[in-house]
C-alpha cells in the first residue's frame, strides 16, 4: 500500500474522538488504508450484505453483536444506525475509539452525523494520491502532463497489477460501476443517457465559470435537474464548485462559482482524451493542470484534518487570479497556475498587479508551473508542483 499522508492525522482524532469518520470517493483508498492501519478493528461492510439488513432492522441488536473497535463501511446506507451509535456512544461515557466509520456519500454520512452524533465525531476527508504521496511512495510522474493524465486512484498505480490495467476500461468502469449506479439509487436517475452527456460535459468545462443555463442546454435537462446532479456529483467527491472571493475590495466581484474535478484523469477520460499525446495537444491541457493543482492543495489540507480555504478572483475588468489561499480571515497567498515548464516573467503580471490590493509581498506572490525548479523572483516565487505544500501553512 502506498503511505498515506493522512494516516497520522485519523489515528490521532481514534484517540480523542468515540467516533471517526472518513469519506471520500468510491476507490480513493479508505477501506485499504483503514484496514491496514487499524487491524484490530472488526470490518464490517454496510453495502448490499446481511449485516446492512440487520443493521436496518434491528440496529441495537446489530451493535451488540459487534461490539467495540469497528470499522463500518458505507455506512451511509442505513441512516438508522447512527442513533443507535449515539446511545452506546453515549452509555461508554464518550470512549475515544469505538468505532470507523467510511463512506463514499458525504451528503449522507454528514446528515446522519449532525443529527445524531455532533460533537462525538471527528470527520476527515480522503481524496485520491496526492503528488506528494506518488513521489514518497517513489511512483513520482515523469512529467506533469502523465501526473494529469493519469490522475491519482490509487488502483492505477497498484505495482502488482499495473501493466495490467487499461485506463480506458478502468474508468469506463469506474462510470458505469459507482458514478451511474450511485446517482440513481439516490436520485431515482432513469436517462442514463443524459446523465452521461451531463458527466462529461461537465468535464468539457473543467476550470471554467459554471453557466447552468448553457449546461442545461447542452444536455437537454431542466436548471434544475443540472442544480440536483452537480449537488449529488459534489456529495460523492467527483466535482466541486469554487468560489469568488468577497471582500470590501470589490462592488463588481464576479460571483459565479467554477467547476472542477476531484480527480484529473477521471476529467480527461470524459473529455474524450485517450491518450498523453491528446491531452499534450489538447485546449483544455492548461485548465486540467489548473485543475491538478487546485486539487493536490486540497488533498494536502485534508491530510491534516483542515478544511481549505480556496477562492478565485475575477473582477468586472476580468483581471482574474487563478486561486486565493486564504488563512485568518486574510488572503494568505495569491497564486496563478501555468502549465508551461519554463520560466516566463509575464506569468507574475496579474497576480503582481492585485497582490498589492491584498497587501502581499513577493514572497506571498505566487507562480505554479510545470517546470521542476523552485525559484525566487523580484516579481514573486516559482513554484514547482513538488513544492506545493510550502503553501500548507
Amino acid at each position: 500500500m502506498i503511505p498515506r499522508t493522512i494516516t497520522d492525522t485519523i489515528r490521532d482524532a481514534v484517540s480523542q474522538f468515540p467516533v471517526v469518520t472518513l469519506t471520500g470517493a468510491r476507490q480513493s483508498g479508505k477501506t485499504t488504508l483503514l484496514r491496514e492501519e487499524f487491524p484490530d478493528y472488526q470490518y464490517v461492510s454496510l453495502e448490499g450484505s446481511r449485516a446492512q439488513r440487520l443493521a436496518a432492522d434491528d440496529p441495537e441488536a446489530f451493535l451488540r453483536l459487534y461490539g467495540d473497535h469497528v470499522i463500518f463501511d458505507e455506512a451511509q446506507r442505513v441512516p438508522k444506525l447512527f442513533s443507535d451509535v449515539q446511545v452506546l456512544v453515549d452509555e461508554r461515557k464518550q470512549r475515544p475509539g469505538q468505532f470507523i466509520i467510511s463512506g463514499s456519500q458525504n451528503f449522507l454520512l454528514l446528515k446522519s452525523i449532525s443529527q445524531s452524533l455532533a460533537g462525538r465525531a471527528a470527520i476527515l476527508h480522503l481524496l485520491p494520491l496526492s503528488y506528494r504521496e506518488l513521489s514518497q511512495g517513489g511512483l513520482a510522474p515523469k512529467t506533469m502532463d502523465d501526473w494529469v493524465f493519469k490522475g491519482g486512484y490509487p488502483r492505477l498505480f497498484d505495482q502488482s497489477v499495473e501493466r495490467s490495467v487499461n485506463m480506458g476500461l478502468y474508468f469506463s468502469g469506474y462510470v458505469d460501476t459507482y458514478i451511474e449506479r450511485d446517482v440513481r439509487e439516490e436520485l431515482g436517475v432513469r436517462k442514463v443517457g443524459d446523465f452521461t452527456t451531463f458527466l462529461r460535459q461537465c468535464a468539457l468545462r473543467s476550470g471554467e465559470m459554471l453557466n447552468y443555463n448553457a449546461l442545461a442546454v447542452a444536455c437537454g435537462v431542466s436548471v434544475g435537474t443540472v442544480r440536483e446532479w452537480l449537488s449529488m456529483l459534489e456529495s460523492s467527491f467527483i466535482v466541486f464548485r469554487l468560489y469568488p472571493y468577497h471582500t470590501n475590495f470589490g462592488k463588481r466581484l464576479v460571483k459565479t462559482p467554477k467547476l472542477y474535478f476531484y480527480d484529473t484523469g477521471l476529467a480527461a477520460y470524459l473529455s474524450g482524451l485517450d491518450s498523453l499525446e491528446a491531452l499534450m495537444l489538447s485546449d483544455h491541457r492548461g485548465s486540467l493542470f489548473e485543475n491538478a493543482v487546485i486539487v493536490e492543495l486540497m488533498k494536502l489540507y485534508y491530510a491534516q484534518g483542515r478544511k481549505p480555504q480556496l477562492y478565485f478572483w475575477r473582477d468586472a475588468e476580468r483581471k482574474e487570479i487563478d486561486l486565493l489561499i486564504e488563512k485568518g480571515g486574510k488572503v494568505r497567498y495569491a497564486v496563478e497556475i501555468k502549465a508551461s515548464t519554463v520560466y516566463d516573467s509575464h506569468a507574475f503580471a496579474v497576480v503582481d498587479e492585485l497582490g498589492e490590493r491584498f497587501g502581499l509581498d513577493a514572497a506571498h506572490r505566487i507562480v505554479v508551473y510545470g517546470g521542476d525548479q523552485t525559484v525566487d523572483t523580484r516579481f514573486g516565487k516559482l513554484l514547482q508542483v513538488a513544492d506545493l505544500p510550502q503553501l500548507v501553512v
